[in-house]
């Protein structure tokens, strides 16, 4: 294989061989603690247009199979791995990692000390990055040229250029007891798939969806789905959820759409250092001081604290769940209980399954809002 490097926005640059394709790649640096589950990593598109680096110092073992995708393609800017594993062991695989990053033209590097570009990222903060190889090669001022003149992530607006183009629908599992419209921000493929085992049929609509759209479905819920880019930019996934919130449609979101819920009931949001990504990281639930190790996968967050409650134009809210690492909010809620969202993946592909009973949550709450209704 053909010498690499990754170039940081800081000036280091780390020595490699390429890995998946040959050329350029651009995106921000990122890291990801997961120990397995690269495949859905990879596939993420809450992950565009990011460099992700990978903690465990072996990737590729199970290879690469045709069940495991989060979404059509690999979603990933690029890929820096230490020691891409030499041969697959997996009876599922139907490919290798390399040869699935070729096919797919993402560019990579292997054989860099992964441990020293994550100490650089958790000290400096997570930046704009690139990498090069074969032809794309040049002299290192001009390589930084280009990592510099990229847009950063703050102030990106990318959910549009992941969402599906067209609506499509995930039947339930056996008979469909509600319905529920989904905006897709970038979901992963097993978001549906959760709801439709409980009995739930899934509408997937465009980041362009209008409040019109949501109602012609004729939903019992509302979802609102992981993505990538800043959600100080996502003007009109708010507009659309504060319509939903005061017709008093039940409604879930997860990762970008907690941070769209968090800005719809007032709320702002702000750039973390280095972020959370990573599948063993605890959160804390306010209310019953229950710990839950959750898949996590966020550059931004919703400004508040342990403990915050906060009137809305929807009525009152409050904080529900909390980093327990370092505080950072991961969980907000409306206290009649018709609107919730979560920071972290309780979908989790790959991850624990610590908190797939808040798709059960989401489940009653539709539940609990029929009833209502046939009492009215």
């Amino acid at each position: 294989m053909s010498k690499a490097v990754l170039v940081l926005e800081n000036g280091q640059v780390f020595t490699g061989r390429s890995f998946g394709a040959e050329g350029e790649t651009l995106g921000e640096a990122v890291f990801c603690t997961a120990m397995t589950g690269y495949q859905e990593t990879l596939t993420d598109p809450s992950y565009h247009r990011q460099i992700v680096v990978a903690t465990a110092p072996q990737i590729g073992n199970t290879g690469w199979n045709t069940e495991d995708d989060e979404s059509a393609k690999i979603w990933v800017a690029g890929y820096a791995v230490r020691n891409p594993t030499r041969r697959v062991s997996n009876w599922r695989a139907s490919t290798s990692l390399q040869d699935e990053l070729e096919k797919q033209d993402v560019v990579g590097i292997a054989g860099i000390d992964t441990r020293a570009v994550v100490r650089v990222l958790r000290e400096a903060g997570s930046m704009r990055a690139g990498i090069f190889s074969g032809p794309a090669l040049t002299t290192t001022d001009d390589m930084l040229a280009a990592v510099k003149n990229q847009q950063g992530m703050a102030g990106s607006n990318l959910a549009d250029e992941v969402s599906t183009s067209e609506p499509y629908v995930v039947k339930a599992d056996g008979d469909a007891k509600y319905r529920v419209a989904a905006i897709d921000l970038g979901i992963k493929s097993n978001t549906p798939r959760m709801l439709a085992a409980r009995g739930v049929e899934v509408h997937v609509l465009p980041a362009t969806a209008t409040f019109d759209d949501v109602q012609a479905i004729g939903p019992d819920g509302f979802f609102l789905s992981n993505g990538p880019g800043d959600p100080a930019t996502a003007d009109r996934a708010v507009d659309l959820t504060k319509k939903v919130l005061a017709a008093g449609l039940p409604m879930f979101g997860i990762c970008f759409g907690n941070q769209i819920l968090g800005r719809a009931l007032g709320r702002k949001t702000y750039k973390l250092k280095f972020g959370h990504r990573g599948i063993n990281i605890p959160v804390k639930d306010v209310a019953t001081g229950e710990i839950a190790i959750t898949s996590q996968n966020h550059g931004f967050a919703l400004e508040g604290a342990e403990g915050d409650e906060f009137e809305t134009d929807f009525g009152p809210g409050r904080v529900s769940h909390v980093c327990a690492n370092d505080g950072v909010v991961e969980g907000v809620e409306l206290v009649n209980g018709k609107a919730f969202s979560v920071q972290y993946h309780p979908e989790a592909a790959a991850g624990p399954h610590d908190a797939a009973n808040l798709f059960d949550k989401f489940v009653a709450a539709m539940q609990a809002h029929a009833t209502e209704g046939k009492r009215s």
